[in-house]
């Protein structure tokens, strides 16, 4: 009977031990002003399509390298960059990195966060490019993912953006997919074909490659947000290894 008794009060305990609710390590009040601050800084400070970009037909912008920087130095962040995988194989042309990039704070020494990134050469972006001569950009481009998922983890800037732009799911879904690309879209289209000073001639192949039309206006909705996609791409690793 004893036995049985303490049998019980032992469950009631080990029950009772689960339900206990941490406290807060800051108060609400704390909490909001932190956010706000965080907004006021990305709407006073960071530059559209500099530090973050917007595609149509996704909700938030893109956190960009330079903005991801611009946050790593108002939290007082240190970047610390390991190769965790390679491969290198120079016969078959196949390149892929992964890579961690760990976010120190400079006022404790403490650890805010740890961001994976990867990288490689059969991705859609590149693989119509010859491999040999993305080596450096392959392994820039998976440090560049690591650090925006440490940077979105620690900064807790993920309810602001989304990661980096060639990170993006196409979206095939959203509504008007189906319908012509827009004239804004449009124009997006032959000003970021301008800014790579790309002939249009190479442009109108890859419309072809990619979509099976020989000019910009025949694109839908959903095909001129997924060019535009890989148009900001190819700029953003053109600035990256000037």
């Amino acid at each position: 009977m004893k036995a049985e008794q303490r049998k019980v009060v032992h469950l009631k305990v080990k029950s009772g031990s689960t339900n206990i609710v941490p406290s807060l390590a800051i108060s609400l009040d704390e909490a909001k002003e932190r956010i706000e601050s965080l907004h006021q800084f990305v709407n006073d400070l960071m530059t559209e399509g500099v530090d973050y970009g917007r595609i149509e037909g996704f909700d938030k912008p893109t956190l960009l390298k330079p903005g991801a920087e611009k946050l790593c130095d108002i939290f007082g962040f240190t970047k610390r960059v390991s190769i965790l995988n390679r491969i290198e194989n120079w016969e078959m042309g196949l390149f892929a990195y992964e890579v961690k990039v760990t976010l120190v704070s400079k006022q404790s020494g403490l650890t805010e966060a740890e961001g994976i990134g990867t990288c490689n050469s059969k991705e859609k972006a590149f693989i119509s490019q010859d491999p040999f001569s993305l080596v450096n950009t392959l392994l820039k481009m998976a440090k560049k993912r690591a650090l925006v998922d440490a940077v979105l983890s620690a900064s807790r800037a993920s309810g602001i953006f989304t990661q980096d732009i060639e990170d993006l799911p196409k979206q095939t879904n959203f509504k008007g997919g189906d319908e012509p690309a827009t004239n804004r879209q449009l124009q997006k289209i032959f000003r970021t074909v301008s800014e790579l000073e790309m002939r249009p001639e190479v442009a109108k192949e890859l419309m072809k490659m990619l979509y099976q039309v020989d000019h910009s206006t025949k694109l839908t909705k959903q095909q001129a947000s997924s060019f535009i996609q890989d148009l900001l791409l190819l700029k953003n690793n053109q600035k990256e290894d000037i």
